[in-house]
């Protein structure tokens, strides 16, 4: 419980950290892409005002998820550090969109731009965000993940604006800036898009994809006493933290002993994938489960 509570802690700090300085390096962006009169800055900085919003919405959220359950959330509030997630993707996705706009224009209406000015520019953008990347690096919530991976993207981008800039330095092409910036945009929006459908396929409550249900099943079917099993579900709070709830059919069951045999011996099998929530309800031969009999008839 202590390692938890220290990770918790830690991962709102690196999130507040990485808000801080992608906020003031969008800033100092903004205004140096307007100066040097580089697309591929400007639309840098468009991502990294969105990524500045989403590292915010995250800061909040995940100090929101760290909140006990109460009589509104009874899971707790782990779930608003997937909101996070979600609002980010969504962010980038529009600002991605509309940088490719702007870059489509400037390939075909080129304007010089100022080399030296794009690699200061670069310099720092490469040690800001990759500080910032590395302290959430290690996280292990979705949410977390996804901002580090906004952040990596940033320093590749900013390597590659680095190198440009030494082109430009050499020979003057108008078309690598712009060029440069659809490249990166587009790169972005495709890794942007899957880290969305990971997201979606978790709020839709899909089975992680570290767990297998026919494994689990097969091991509690082989119990003794245990005959089959229904109404299984298993589901994830944020992408770290999941839940399995299942319905056992006992047979021939004739002390207590063995009815609390089966009870622990499932739980065993169970603790070994470290589910954060997990219910069992265990039902005589000679119970009727509602649940069961709905299933079956809509099945049929």
């Amino acid at each position: 419980m202590g390692h938890n509570h220290s990770h918790n802690h830690t991962s709102t700090k690196n999130i507040k950290i990485a808000f801080y300085l992608n906020l003031c390096f969008t800033i100092l962006e903004i205004i140096g892409g307007i100066y040097v009169n580089s697309i591929a800055i400007i639309s840098d900085a468009i991502h990294d005002l969105g990524d500045t919003i989403s590292l915010g919405t995250a800061w909040y959220l995940d100090v929101k998820s760290k909140k006990k359950a109460d009589k509104k959330f009874s899971f707790g509030y782990n779930r608003f550090s997937l909101l996070g997630a979600l609002i980010s993707s969504v962010i980038l996705i529009g600002g991605s969109i509309y940088v490719i706009n702007e870059a489509i224009g400037r390939i075909l209406n080129p304007e010089h731009t100022d080399a030296q000015g794009m690699m200061i520019f670069a310099i720092i953008g490469v040690f800001v965000n990759g500080y910032a990347s590395w302290k959430l690096s290690g996280g292990k919530s979705m949410n977390e993940k996804v901002a580090s991976w906004h952040l990596l993207e940033d320093v590749l981008g900013w390597v590659a604006v680095l190198i440009v800039a030494i082109m430009l330095n050499f020979k003057d092409i108008h078309y690598l800036d712009p060029a440069l910036s659809l490249l990166i945009t587009i790169y972005i929006l495709w890794n942007v898009i899957k880290r969305l459908k990971e997201t979606l396929f978790i709020f839709l409550q899909g089975v992680p994809k570290d767990i297998d249900v026919n494994q689990i099943k097969s091991k509690i079917l082989n119990l003794k006493f245990v005959r089959s099993m229904h109404h299984t579900h298993v589901w994830s709070l944020e992408g770290e933290h999941h839940v399995f709830t299942t319905h056992i059919k006992l047979d021939n069951v004739s002390t207590f002993s063995e009815y609390k045999s089966v009870k622990k011996k499932t739980k065993d099998i169970l603790k070994k994938y470290h589910f954060k929530h997990y219910t069992i309800e265990l039902e005589l031969n000679d119970e009727t489960c509602e649940l069961e009999i709905n299933t079956k008839n809509h099945n049929e």
